[in-house]
């Protein structure tokens, strides 16, 4: 039996399981594989199971197709076959919006989407534009049409697609014109008398929708897609992701009710009472290229009761362990010190917290095993994370 030394700290591990298929009893198979964990003795109470949501989706067999979205969109936002539709601030992704944006061209096969994209970088920190492009260019106007782009290189640094055109592509592939042009201003899509407009963006999306509503009311976001039917998510078209055969995987529905479930099981089989998280995409910011990750709508889609108002967070140990040398304390009367202060409570702004900032403790558990999966690339779907709850 193994089981992890006491001077062992907060930890990731990830469980290797079989493949996830539309159908498969994913908490059966979940608890199978804890079992042996337990088995090990690595399970404890209060650690946390992070299980990805691809595979929750997918064995829900929660997938739409292009045809399914442009039905949809014909009739959320009453167009017909040669309709003028606005798209509002959307990332530049193959995986997460090109087949979106091909859904909504099909919807208006002999009409024209109108896309307006943020600039120099999407929401998520993708470049559509250099910075060295957009000071050459005269942005008096608040407005960088396609034709102001010519003979300048807007390739994205890490990809080298040129989003722009590949959107473009997409649209035209469809029957529909495409116009595409930059602006901040969601207000900008209203030059263009669009039939209805689709706020496209992720996190900012309901100051979009607010902004856009005083101007017509024919707008919906992207999460107003997709949310009922046989497949449906209560996040719509918000994390989803690129599958085969022209259908999307929809983030996974009721998330939080799978992760309660989970809870019970495990405790039932292994006597170990746990939390449970489905998690996405983590939370932080590429240092290398600017990309800020987070391309679903949070990095925690679901979660159980235990992580209800709990933050990370605790006093700066380098801080109170300087502040201690400088008294004149011993390392094991600094020691000891530590020891009583940790079992304290402060609040967000007391000193020994050293100007820690506070976040939601299931972020940053959900982050955690985003960079351990990988996205699930390991073949690690699922993730037990010791020693953060306490």
């Amino acid at each position: 039996m193994l089981k992890l030394p006491d001077y062992i700290g907060p930890m990731a591990f990830g469980i290797k399981m079989g493949v996830v298929v539309p159908g498969t009893d994913l908490q059966e198979m979940i608890v199978s594989a804890l079992g042996k964990v337990a088995g090990d003795g690595l399970l404890d109470d209060n650690d946390v199971i992070c299980v990805t949501e691809s595979v929750v989706a997918r064995a829900q067999n929660n997938y739409v197709s292009v045809d399914d979205i442009a039905l949809e969109l014909r009739h959320k936002l009453s167009l017909n076959k040669d309709s003028k539709v606005g798209v509002v601030f959307p990332i530049t992704s193959r995986n997460r919006f090109s087949l979106i944006l091909e859904g909504i061209a099909r919807a208006v096969p002999a009409g024209e989407v109108v896309v307006q994209m943020s600039f120099p970088c999407d929401e998520v920190g993708n470049q559509i534009i250099p910075l060295e492009v957009m000071d050459e260019l005269d942005l008096s106007k608040g407005i960088i049409r396609a034709e102001d782009l010519n003979g300048f290189a807007c390739l994205h640094p890490i990809t080298r697609v040129n989003y722009l055109e590949m959107y473009r592509e997409i649209i035209e592939s469809q029957g529909a014109r495409a116009s595409i042009f930059l602006s901040n201003d969601p207000r900008k899509i209203m030059d263009f008398a669009p039939d209805g407009v689709i706020a496209a963006d992720i996190h900012s999306r309901w100051r979009t929708h607010s902004i856009l509503s005083r101007e017509t009311n024919n707008c919906i976001t992207l999460q107003d897609l997709c949310r009922q039917g046989e497949s449906w998510s209560e996040w719509g078209l918000l994390g989803s992701n690129m599958s085969a055969n022209k259908r999307l995987k929809l983030a996974p529905r009721e998330a939080s009710s799978f992760a309660r479930q989970l809870q019970e099981a495990v405790l039932l089989a292994t006597g170990r009472t746990v939390e449970v998280l489905v998690y996405g995409d983590g939370a932080y910011k590429d240092p290398s290229t600017g990309i800020y990750e987070l391309a679903d709508p949070m990095p925690v889609f679901g979660m159980t009761d235990g992580f209800a108002y709990r933050f990370r967070e605790g006093i700066k140990y380098k801080y109170v362990a300087d502040i201690c040398h400088f008294e004149g304390k011993t390392p094991e009367e600094t020691e000891r010190y530590l020891a009583e202060k940790s079992r304290e409570s402060f609040g967000f702004d007391n000193i020994l917290t050293g100007g820690t900032t506070p976040r939601r403790v299931e972020d940053v558990i959900a982050s955690l095993a985003d960079l351990v999966s990988g996205s699930a690339d390991a073949g690690t779907p699922v993730i037990v994370v010791k020693g953060i709850l306490g």
